[in-house]
């Protein structure tokens, strides 16, 4: 009896599981590795969740599932051949002008590439095909959002750099450029008149680009690839992306300005950081026994170690030989001489390493994803910008207090070591660390646990389109009551204005006439 009740239970558990199950098409095709890796974080929370996923994405799965289909862009956008490795290493940060264009192209381009991919082709043509969701990384795809009026379904987006103005505008805000930067600049939310001037100068620019220059080449694209599959005149992407149901933007409250927000926007920065795992025994082992502590060195995915210029590397080598910690670098060639004190290997567990407590200084690029990392375990940082928004990042992180920066074209082995050291033996940058670390862990629950929540939440209720203002769909002058104060000035012209200046001009007569009838009296007494 006691094995057929819990049979019983089982069954019904797997009828709900399955009754929960949903059909999701996952996309994301920006094929620079930081970007999946963060997103693949949450395809794999949606598949323990028992939901069945078609991956589109330019990198193979490590951990193959029952639920899990993949499309694999072939051949991968060559960035390189569009960005040249040998020349960000030389890089300056030009202008934020071009830092904006230089992501609508590469969205652009990156569009059209997972367009032309044949297996995706074949699923835009496809007639019995159904998705219960879709979700779109949000980095410059917006003609992607065209699958989700294919397939009939809500769309949910991932922001992987953090909130911008256009997020606002589909949500139904409109971004007090007062106080709120524009995505690619530092600033805080005490700007001087200089610094709101150009932040407004910068996001009306942007507005108006992306409205009128942008997102028509989205458009182009749309038409183009899927004009031909879906019977009926298209929608335009401006649109689909108010049409988008919830937004998961990469930001938290401890490290990010507060700003305007809806119900449909919702932050889950840190939501790939995890409880942190054993280590190799060899790294363990190195880790251990440091008895100064670890310096730890890694430029993150894309950019490698070994594409530095010889005379770079040279310099970081005789730096670190200086040191009396110990030093790990990520680097992708076993090949080299080293000092005594550094280990090198082709591929770290980042997470991992920054958790152990001998680690007392990060050297990084200043990306987003080892940013939050870093800030996460409390480990000060030694930021080398070198394009995009690493910058900002950079920025805000010496603001804070848990960092320092060099600009990467301008090292010299005396400032490596001057500010390794600084950060190492100068409390204040641990103390600071700590801080923003407890603040960044203080969530009321694990920022991929939420995420999944509202991913399930909006398949429930069928989009969800209660989670936005219908300001989305307003025209600007209707938003900002323009029409209304309009009728009020209309109002006080009819009202005020013009009685009053009828009643001036009939009293200008009265007493003309009055002065008139004065006059002619006093001439007859004459």
């Amino acid at each position: 009896m006691q094995m057929q009740l819990q049979l019983r239970a089982l069954l019904w558990l797997c009828l709900a599981l399955g009754a929960s199950a949903s059909r999701i098409l996952f996309m994301g095709v920006f094929p620079c590795p930081s970007h999946w890796l963060w997103l693949e974080h949450f395809q794999r929370d949606l598949l323990r969740r028992g939901h069945e996923v078609t991956s589109v994405t330019n990198v193979p799965t490590k951990t193959p599932h029952a639920n899990l289909t993949e499309i694999i862009l072939n051949p991968a956008f060559d960035i390189p051949k569009h960005f040249p490795k040998n020349i960000i290493f030389d890089m300056h940060y030009s202008s934020d002008f071009q830092n904006l264009h230089l992501f609508w192209n590469i969205g652009l381009m990156t569009t059209e590439h997972a367009l032309q991919d044949v297996q995706l082709r074949q699923l835009i043509n496809s007639q019995n095909e159904h998705f219960d969701l879709v979700i779109i990384e949000q980095f410059f795809h917006e003609a992607l959002l065209m699958f989700g009026h294919k397939f009939n379904c809500p769309i949910v987006t991932i922001g992987t750099l953090g909130y911008a103005d256009n997020m606002d505008h589909a949500m139904g805000i409109v971004t007090p450029w007062s106080v709120i930067p524009h995505l690619v600049l530092p600033h805080t939310d005490q700007m001087s008149f200089a610094q709101r001037a150009y932040n407004s100068y910068l996001s009306l620019y942007d507005a108006i680009m992306r409205r009128w220059y942008y997102l028509p080449k989205m458009q182009a694209l749309a038409v183009k690839y899927f004009g031909e599959s879906i019977k009926g005149e298209l929608p335009n992407v401006l649109q689909l992306e108010r049409n988008i149901s919830l937004m998961l933007i990469n930001s938290h409250r401890s490290v990010d300005l507060p700003r305007p927000s809806m119900p449909g926007l919702i932050s889950v920065g840190g939501a790939h950081i995890k409880p942190a795992k054993k280590l190799p025994a060899n790294m363990q082992t190195f880790l251990d026994n440091a008895e100064h502590g670890v310096v730890y060195f890694s430029l993150g995915s894309y950019m490698k170690s070994t594409d530095m210029p010889p005379e770079k590397t040279a310099q970081l080598l005789q730096a670190f030989g200086k040191l009396k910690q110990q030093v790990l670098w990520k680097y992708e060639n076993d090949s080299m001489q080293l000092p005594p004190n550094v280990m090198i290997s082709k591929w770290m567990p980042q997470n991992d390493i920054l958790a152990h407590p001998n680690v007392k200084v990060f050297m990084t690029h200043g990306g987003i994803f080892g940013t939050q990392e870093g800030i996460h375990w409390g480990v000060p940082m030694l930021c080398m910008p070198l394009y995009g928004d690493q910058h900002r990042n950079t920025i805000r992180s010496v603001r804070g207090g848990y960092a320092r920066a060099l600009v990467f074209s301008k090292l010299s082995v005396d400032s490596l070591v001057q500010n390794i050291e600084a950060l190492i033996y100068e409390p204040q940058y641990k103390r600071n660390a700590l801080e923003i670390s407890q603040r960044f862990r203080d969530n009321a629950q694990h920022p991929l646990d939420e995420a999944s929540f509202w991913i399930e939440y909006v398949i429930r209720n069928r989009g969800a389109p209660y989670l936005k203002s219908k300001g989305a769909f307003m025209p600007l002058y209707q938003y900002l009551l323009l029409d209304v104060l309009g009728c009020l000035l209309l109002g006080l012209f009819l009202g005020v204005w013009l009685p009053w200046r009828l009643l001036r001009r009939v009293h200008k007569w009265w007493a003309a006439g009055a002065a008139a009838a004065q006059a002619e009296k006093v001439k007859k007494r004459l």
